[in-house]
């Protein structure tokens, strides 16, 4: 039964990683930019819905539809006004804007909602449900679910629509996909907008699991980027995978070590896989983005 619940568990976290790692492959992909803030537009998210469930008392799921719809307007502004004006500065121009625009956002939600923990309201403690020797509960069965609804769409997106076939040529080579008439302005704000709804869906699942508070998108963050990069830089699957990978490691690595050292295992993990395996499980030497 240990095993089996370890496992399960380190699904549930991989969902809700998986989320933010594909958004960070989906803008890195096209911008080569790393982007930090994004854990921060996933915790927007997640106060968003928690505005209109709690505050408003409307149903936690059109806080969800919101969420999105906030995310994907805030990634929208962070990419006009913090990244397009830096894209032919010095790499480092745009990342310190990252980190600046992430203590904004961290600070802008601290003086409207304080630093205290705030849940959503989610009824009565539920009853994990027993199955195949674990327990899960109704809302752990909703993370994985939405999770996965939303990664099949975006490899819908990726692969079926011309916007995602647009978004793969701009990541592949920008100015050949210029040259045979793709808007990759257009290309750049659709990617943004979408990563960044991603991400505030999983601020929300995210939140659903645990608590509120300003710096949540932090560590979430850290981890997906591990994941991007255990999954291999510019590939949406390897992304998926390495999400996976990360929140199986963690849960099942906290059984042998003791659970302040969870945070701790998806580091070494990364430094492991940037000594020795730095294209990641799925990257290649190429660069962009591979489906």
């Amino acid at each position: 039964m240990v095993w089996e619940q370890l496992v399960v568990n380190g699904i549930i976290a991989g969902s809700e990683y998986a989320l933010l790692a594909i958004g960070l492959t989906l803008i890195f992909g096209i911008l080569r930019l790393i982007h930090f803030a994004h854990g921060e537009v996933a915790m927007v998210g997640a106060y968003t819905a928690f505005v209109v469930s709690a505050i408003f008392g409307l149903p936690l799921i059109v806080g969800f539809f919101v969420a999105i719809a906030v995310g994907a307007a805030l990634g929208l502004v962070i990419n006009r006004f913090a990244f397009k004006p830096l894209r032919k500065q010095h790499i480092l121009m745009p990342l310190i804007a990252a980190i600046a625009v992430s203590i904004i956002l961290q600070n802008v939600i601290a003086l409207f909602f304080g630093n205290e923990i705030k849940t959503y309201s989610l009824g009565p403690v539920e009853k994990g449900i027993e199955m195949f020797g674990f327990i899960i509960t109704k809302t752990q069965i909703l993370i994985i679910f939405v999770a996965l609804a939303l990664m099949l769409l975006t490899w819908v997106l990726i692969k079926k629509t011309k916007i995602g076939k647009q978004i793969r040529a701009v990541a592949d080579n920008r100015h050949l996909a210029e040259s045979v008439g793709i808007n990759s302005e257009k290309v750049i704000t659709v990617t943004f907008a979408y990563g960044s709804a991603l991400a505030a869906a999983g601020g929300v699942l995210i939140a659903m699991e645990t608590n509120l508070e300003p710096m949540m998108g932090l560590m979430p963050n850290i981890k997906a980027f591990a994941a991007v990069i255990v999954g291999g830089v510019g590939s949406v699957p390897g992304a998926i995978l390495g999400s996976y990978f990360i929140g199986l490691a963690e849960n099942i690595g906290i059984w042998y070590l003791p659970s302040g050292y969870k945070d701790a295992i998806a580091f070494f993990i990364l430094v492991v896989f940037l000594l020795f395996r730095p294209r990641g499980i799925l990257g290649k030497k190429k660069e962009g983005m591979q489906q």
